[in-house]
């Protein structure tokens, strides 16, 4: 009786595929501020894909950008990366208000609402606290003239990771030689990521416009980011109450649904509408103002006695030689070509790590090398040293 009972329970289970997997239907997606002064404006347009795609984000390429404001002044954008739209510094009237004007490559017209502008107070302190679980990231701010009570933070960190191994020879393919250093370093590179959650926070209900102990990223006590040396720009922009709604919603329907108790989906409601077509949807909504910002640099002495964790805990460091006999055998295996020169037979090539070298031996009798994630940062960052980093 229990083996039918689990029989039928497995045999009446059928995949469920609701029809909005599959559907056609994509939607333009606009993000991005108008923002003025020596701050470029940066517009992303990209379409939705449908669940089931294997492609995360699909780019609008060749479209035409410009940003319009309320007293016929026109500035345009030009496509820098595909779906990246770049407009120098503009000199904003606060007097006016502004927009924005999309045509796409097949000729839809799409517009922005005109909206005033609103420009974020400087950012007071961004600072840590440290917890048994990690660090967090918080950012302060005020408005001495209690206009702004809306808000929104994003962020870009960036911190040194280093290989597992330290190269100090390559493979051109033919011939292991010896590293340059300087110039092709591979053990020492700098990681960066985006904020990939929505940080909002409001001072509307209270008596003064003052922002404290906001939360901004958190990171675990194992992390790779505060190994060695870690840094965060926090950007902070003021939104009109219109604007905070559209965030909230967005920020309800991407990160806080998934159980019963979550709240239920709710219409995204922009400020950017199709001239084209009324009745398509267009996600998004533009903002205008300047943005204020705040970079801080942690190291990990200032930090508890915390380690963090390996990239790859698996990464292993073999040896291979110029003449091999594998055992039992009677004929020499070049293991260097078969496992390091790509041009004599590596298929899958290691990096060299470093030489074997007996005493009184004049040259290398082979290395030990080891898999290209546990040698090389630059497959994970740049080894490049950012501009701002000190």
């Amino acid at each position: 009786m229990c083996l039918l009972i689990i029989g039928l329970s497995f045999g009446c289970k059928k995949p469920y595929l609701p029809p909005i997997i599959s559907s056609p239907g994509t939607y333009l997606v606009v993000e991005g501020i108008i923002t003025g002064g020596s701050q470029s404006t940066v517009i992303k347009l990209s379409r939705t894909v449908n669940l089931s795609s294997a492609v995360s984000t699909t780019p609008v390429r060749g479209a035409v950008l410009a940003v319009e404001s309320n007293q016929n002044d026109s500035f345009p954008l030009l496509e820098t990366n595909p779906g990246r739209y770049v407009s120098a510094g503009i000199t904003l009237d606060n007097s006016k208000k502004y927009r924005l004007r999309i045509k796409t490559a097949d000729n839809k017209q799409y517009l922005s609402d005109f909206v005033a502008v609103v420009n974020s107070p400087p950012v007071d302190s961004v600072y840590y606290k440290t917890s048994t679980p990690g660090l967090t990231i918080y950012a302060d701010t005020h408005d001495p003239q209690n206009s702004t009570r809306y808000y929104r933070w994003d962020y870009q960190e960036t911190w040194i990771i280093h290989s597992t191994y330290d190269s100090y020879f390559k493979s051109n393919g033919d011939t292991v030689l010896s590293r340059d250093l300087v110039n092709d370093n591979i053990y020492q590179c700098w990681s960066s990521d985006s904020s990939s959650t929505i940080v909002l926070n409001s001072s509307a209900k209270l008596s003064k416009d003052i922002i404290t102990d906001n939360p901004i990223t958190f990171i675990p006590v194992n992390s790779e980011k505060i190994g060695i040396k870690y840094s965060v720009l926090v950007r902070q922009y003021a939104l009109s109450a219109d604007a905070y709604g559209f965030w909230q919603n967005l920020k309800k329907n991407t990160e806080q649904l998934g159980s019963i108790f979550d709240a239920q989906p709710t219409q995204l409601i922009g400020n950017i509408h199709s001239i084209t077509n009324p009745s398509e949807a267009v996600i998004g909504y533009i903002s205008v103002g300047n943005v204020s910002s705040q970079r801080i640099f942690i190291t990990n002495q200032q930090l508890p006695n915390w380690v963090a964790g390996r990239a790859d805990p698996n990464c292993q460091l073999d040896t291979f030689y110029y003449v091999y006999y594998p055992p039992g055998g009677k004929i020499a295996v070049n293991q260097v070509n078969q496992f390091i020169n790509y041009k004599k037979g590596a298929n899958s090539p290691l990096i060299p790590v470093n030489a074997i070298s007996p005493p009184g031996a004049p040259k290398p009798i082979g290395y030990s090398a080891s898999d290209p994630s546990c040698v090389d940062c630059t497959l994970r960052g740049t080894n490049k040293q950012p501009a701002f980093w000190k």
